[in-house]
């Protein structure tokens, strides 16, 4: 079975010789966790930890140098340029920004150039390098409209085209396996359930709850893009839905009924994926490609795929639709091949 790395665990053993233990995430309380590490109880403890919404503070706030890297950002947090990005890429342009700074943090953030950007991003795998780039970028076009810096040192700057695909669609066999281990009417099924059905990102479907469903339809509001979407509730989805009846503002709760992160969410789902004896590349996101590969199988335009699944660029689905396309032209033309050229046992 695959180990999930935990971050954040404090151990120790106190003075009666008992070994504790305790989840701190940064600026957040600590958290106790009960059980054995890797046992269910323990894995939901820590869950629910990371998805405490305790208010995070700015780390470095107080002790930052004038016009290092350290103020820069603290100061980028604090302005409305980063404050009015949607939850999902404050988070992912924290999680960058923070590992800048841990390197980084006491240098002059005037002295950054073209070349270290350069470098920097090179070490980095494309869809990594993209994000990157894409912070830097909102971090220094912060600081030259703040009169913090006179010039922007990522302009012009390019990464590796990040190849298309790379994330793995679940196939049939994988979704029946995860379906064989984990029935309906368990936390796992409803979670998988939400991702096949409505074709949405775990950020999406660990905020949808019971007061979102109207006259048969799921009304969601994209975290990443403000999209509003009315989703047609699956019956596969509804019966499951059925089968978990819920008074908590959100279907899937952690053990202490809270609403997850996505991130605790993410790793839940990877201890259930593994408890199938599933790969590890058999992740939530993969469940939304499946299930717009569903649609295209089913023979739906590119449209209507996004219709549901929200995509603003239509050229993403569009790889859906030419897979589905070449798949029933590839056995249209074979079986037209059989039946003008079939062989001798066939021929009268």
């Amino acid at each position: 079975m695959t180990r999930i790395k935990l971050k954040y665990i404090n151990e120790f053993i106190d003075r009666h010789g008992k070994v504790r233990r305790y989840v701190r995430v940064p600026g957040r309380r600590k958290v106790p966790l009960k059980g054995a590490p890797g046992s269910a109880e323990f894995m939901e403890a820590y869950t629910a930890a990371l998805a405490d919404a305790s208010p995070r503070l700015e780390i470095g706030a107080i002790h930052t140098r004038p016009g290092s890297v350290n103020a820069a950002v603290v100061a980028y947090y604090a302005d409305a340029s980063f404050r009015v990005l949607a939850p999902g890429t404050q988070q992912m342009r924290r999680a960058i920004l923070e590992t800048f700074r841990a390197s980084y943090g006491d240098r002059r953030i005037g002295l950054l150039q073209r070349t270290h950007i350069v470098n920097l991003l090179g070490s980095k795998k494309p869809f990594a390098a993209k994000n990157w780039l894409k912070t830097l970028r909102g971090l220094m076009a912060f600081l030259v409209a703040s009169g913090r810096r006179a010039d922007d040192p990522t302009l012009g700057v390019k990464v590796a085209k990040a190849r298309a695909g790379e994330l793995h669609s679940w196939t049939e066999a994988e979704i029946a396996a995860f379906e064989a281990r984990h029935v309906i009417g368990t936390r796992p099924r409803l979670a998988m359930a939400l991702l096949l059905y409505t074709a949405q990102r775990r950020s999406d479907v660990v905020r949808m709850g019971r007061q979102h469903v109207r006259d048969g339809m799921l009304m969601v509001r994209q975290q990443k893009t403000s999209t509003a979407l009315g989703i047609p509730i699956h019956p596969v989805l509804a019966a499951i839905l059925n089968a978990n009846p819920s008074d908590n503002l959100t279907f899937v709760t952690t053990a202490n009924g809270k609403p997850f992160s996505p991130a605790g969410f993410g790793n839940l789902f990877r201890q259930w994926c593994d408890d199938a004896g599933l790969p590890k590349h058999c992740t939530p996101h993969g469940l939304r490609k499946a299930a717009c590969r569903r649609l295209a199988e089913a023979g739906c335009s590119e449209h209507q795929i996004a219709a549901i699944s929200g995509h603003a660029s239509l050229s993403e689905v569009a790889r859906y639709t030419r897979a589905a396309n070449q798949a029933k032209m590839a056995k249209a033309a074979m079986a037209t091949i059989s039946r003008a050229f079939p062989g001798p046992e066939n021929r009268t």
